[in-house]
């Protein structure tokens, strides 16, 4: 049975993305919609003890990128772990993985439009979630359909307005808190006074029997670290992959702490928890409600208005453009190496002159269309059905990863091979991210998100099916 398709030189990807791309790549998977919109509804469920949800889940997502580095290093190829899975757990495992990628970024691709669409009602309330959800995706679909390096070139940039934001926003807050300049309300304590570290508990019912508390808000916190695994896509188009990628794996937790940690801090610390609403994204509403207060400057009074919130606002747009940049390349790139494995039709295996898969691109965007629709149809729930949906293709996701890295390491051990970039506490690391992985989807189900985790099953049959039909009919064309 033919399992590959062969590509020609001219035919392949081109390697376009500098060391500063690879970066800043990287980092932009780590800040996005989870951090800006997404910490919203989990601080409404478990106050400042999100904190501590943030820090956990990111301690299993740097094993997860450590594991998937240790692989993408070995073997810098197109499709990423599907091709893992695929070599190193059978067929159906690169068909599924692959497959399950490709739907979770069509999924992340629609979160972010809605997002998009959230923050653009914030100056103009007017203008419907699905137009501007509209406009964006014609504008980051043809921006990719250009060249790699044009891409590399807008992310490196999106990530660096990120950067440079948060930085000074946790600066500006520290600075605020410490000079006493952030009003009565912006104090260290309110991280414990009201309430306590965790006011709603570990895993409680409210009296609408809902549940709450920081187990609640865990899979949520899971949605946050979607994005993190596209270092693993860029390797076939990364320059000089073998000391790029490594570098850009081991910042993942400096990341974190610094972006997610850090800035949670201040966020919790400059207005108390129970402020916090799921309409827009905390951060903004935080710094627009310090717009009386005035402070020194250089030795100068400035008052803090909202043109502060209103800059804010711009940049975790520039956040939501930046991962819904990420996710048209991610979706291409993986539907290409599905394509080149023989798992997805031929024709997205062909590329433009400038080394883009143009089909594989359009084929996703005409995919991702339908959330327009779904802005359309249903603009109040439209962001938490995705985010839910998401984190279930996101955990098969990071459960294969660990899976089939356990199945690398036994074959490079039978092999006596030594790999370049091995993961850290192996294979402790892959157990302790099964376990916790298994138990985000036991506390999904009890705290009333079935129906994502009773999806999975049926996506799994789904899989195996098409899968079949295809194996089938290619035994059909050989015979």
């Amino acid at each position: 049975m033919k399992t590959t398709i062969e590509q020609p030189q001219q035919q392949r990807l081109k390697r376009g993305l500098q060391n500063r791309h690879i970066q800043l790549i990287a980092l932009g998977g780590a800040i996005g919609t989870g951090l800006f919109l997404g910490i919203g509804p989990a601080a409404v469920l478990a106050g400042p003890s999100v904190i501590l949800g943030y820090a956990m889940a990111g301690i299993i997502a740097f094993f997860i990128m450590r594991q998937l580095g240790e692989m993408v290093v070995e073997e810098p190829v197109s499709g990423s772990f599907s091709h893992f899975a695929y070599r190193y757990w059978g067929q159906f495992a690169g068909f599924a993985s692959g497959w399950n990628y490709w739907v979770l970024y069509i999924l992340v691709s629609m979160s972010e439009l809605t997002a998009i669409g959230i923050y653009v009602q914030f100056w103009w309330p007017e203008i419907p979630l699905w137009a501007s959800s509209l406009f964006f995706f014609i504008s980051i679909n043809a921006l990719n359909l250009s060249s790699v390096k044009v891409y590399g070139e807008a992310e490196f940039w999106f990530s660096i307005i990120k950067v440079i934001a948060i930085i000074a926003m946790i600066v500006f807050g520290v600075y605020l808190l410490m000079s006493g300049t952030g009003g009565e309300q912006a104090r260290l304590q309110n991280l414990w006074n009201d309430g306590g570290f965790f006011p709603k508990g570990l895993l409680e019912r409210d009296s609408q029997g809902a549940y709450q508390g920081l187990f609640a808000a865990i899979a949520l916190i899971m949605f946050s670290f979607g994005g993190l695994e596209l270092i693993g896509i860029t390797a076939a188009e990364a320059e000089r992959p073998e000391k790029t990628i490594p570098k850009a794996t081991n910042q993942v937790i400096y990341r974190i702490l610094i972006f997610y940690v850090g800035a949670l801090v201040i966020l919790f610390s400059l207005s108390p928890w129970k402020g916090i609403t799921t309409d827009s994204s905390p951060f903004v509403m935080v710094f627009e409600n310090l717009k009386g207060v005035q402070f020194n400057l250089f030795g100068k009074t400035v008052y803090f208005t909202s043109l502060i919130a209103n800059a804010l606002n711009l940049i975790v747009l520039t956040a939501a453009l930046s991962v819904y940049n990420s996710c048209v390349y991610s979706n291409s790139r993986m539907l290409y190496g599905l394509a080149v494995q023989g798992n997805a039709p031929a024709f997205l295996s062909r590329l433009n002159r400038q080394h883009v898969p143009v089909l594989a691109t359009l084929v996703s965007a005409l995919f991702v269309a339908i959330c327009i629709v779904i802005n359309k149809l249903m603009p109040e729930k439209a962001l938490e059905a995705l985010m839910s949906l998401v984190v279930s293709s996101l955990i098969i996701n990071w459960l294969m990863i660990s899976v089939v890295h356990l199945k690398f390491r036994k074959v490079k051990s039978e092999e006596g091979r030594h790999t370049k970039f091995p993961s850290f506490l192996y294979p402790l690391s892959n157990y302790i991210c099964l376990v916790f992985l298994v138990g985000i989807l036991a506390l999904m189900w009890t705290t009333g998100m079935r129906l994502p985790v009773e999806l999975i099953p049926v996506w799994l049959v789904f899989l195996f099916l098409c899968y079949q039909l295809i194996r089938r009919r290619r035994k059909l064309q050989q015979a």
